[in-house]
């Protein structure tokens, strides 16, 4: 038998036509359930843009109207008077009060917020895990408000004692020096809303961790890894940007908190050194006690120093953007 006449019929491998799959994922995208769908998802992100741009209109345009008739420096006065005539008002102790609180709120709640996560999703048992989990995500649901009048009615009374141990062995810094008198200052606003962001920064970043690859875990602990090397070699980097996701989430409240700010805080317009002597005042809170009162000038100032809080909520999340993106290639996870 001739050995060059067997299986003539047989398709030639290089002659062999191209698969189908690309042509029905051609067809598919064009099916009318998928042509609506991505209009509609299309329709809602054009929506959203347009939104952004005309709240940043109104707040430019009403600012604008307001800043023009400021017979002070918009950025660095400290004082905030729209009745008088000439009007002077300033954003310099608003801002300052703003960043300082959300600054303190971080460094308490994030370090705290990582640890509960990874105690839930590494060396919790399952019946203990779940019940702390449901307590977690019953605090995020509790108004603000509630928040403020427990930090006005408990947290504020019972801070005496902790100012005092802080101006006895960290006086002398003068940053936590105290003069006496009412706890409600710029370091009660920062555990407060250290208190009210901790649940949200939780809750993501302990969904980020229980995304981690088994391998990877399982890996570690096959070449003879510690539970702790586990999470510091596995488990933290694959989450580093979700625990920063999560906690731009938290400082976005922090930010933009109002009305527990109002309860526990004495505004003034001063800018103390120390963090427990009452003074200072946030965006937020300086709207929410004014805006009633305040004639439609005033109303306009109130407006310019939202326009303030609002291109700095835009910068921070802007930043953290980019530190994801920077970070994500490091991670192992999308961000």
């Amino acid at each position: 038998m001739d050995i060059s006449t067997q299986h003539t019929d047989a398709p030639d491998p290089l002659t062999r036509p191209a698969p189908a799959e690309p042509a029905r994922a051609v067809r598919s995208t064009t099916r009318p359930g998928d042509r609506v769908f991505l209009g509609l998802s299309r329709g809602s992100g054009i929506l959203l843009l347009a939104i952004m741009a005309a709240i940043a209109v109104f707040l430019a345009y009403r600012a604008a109207l307001a800043i023009g008739k400021d017979h002070g420096n918009f950025l660095t006065t400290f004082e905030w008077n729209t009745n008088i005539l000439p009007p002077q008002f300033g954003i310099a102790v608003l801002a300052f009060g703003t960043v300082v609180s959300s600054i303190v709120a971080m460094a308490l709640a994030v370090p705290v917020a990582v640890g509960i996560a990874l105690f839930l999703t590494h060396y919790a048992p399952r019946r203990l895990s779940g019940p702390i989990a449901y307590v977690i995500d019953l605090l995020a649901a509790v108004p603000s408000i509630v928040y403020g009048l427990w930090g006005a009615l408990v947290l504020v009374p019972n801070l005496n004692g902790l100012y005092g141990w802080l101006d006895d062995y960290f006086g002398w810094t003068g940053i936590l020096s105290w003069q006496g008198g009412a706890p409600r200052s710029l370091l009660t606003v920062g555990i407060l809303l250290a208190i009210m962001i901790l649940p949200i920064i939780t809750n993501v970043s302990r969904e980020v961790f229980r995304q981690v690859p088994r391998m990877h875990e399982e890996a570690a602990l096959a070449l003879g890894a510690t539970r702790w090397e586990v999470i510091r070699m596995s488990v933290l980097p694959f989450g580093r940007s979700g625990v920063i996701s999560a906690s731009m989430l938290g400082l976005g409240r922090a930010l933009g908190e109002t009305m527990a700010v109002a309860t526990v805080l004495s505004p003034t317009f001063d800018i103390k050194a120390s963090l427990l002597d009452p003074g200072g005042g946030t965006f937020a809170q300086n709207i929410a006690s004014k805006f009633n009162e305040a004639t439609e000038f005033g109303q306009d100032a109130l407006i310019a120093s939202g326009l303030v809080l609002f291109v700095i909520t835009l910068l921070v999340n802007g930043a953290a953007r980019m530190i994801i993106n920077r970070r994500k290639e490091y991670s192992g996870a999308n961000a």
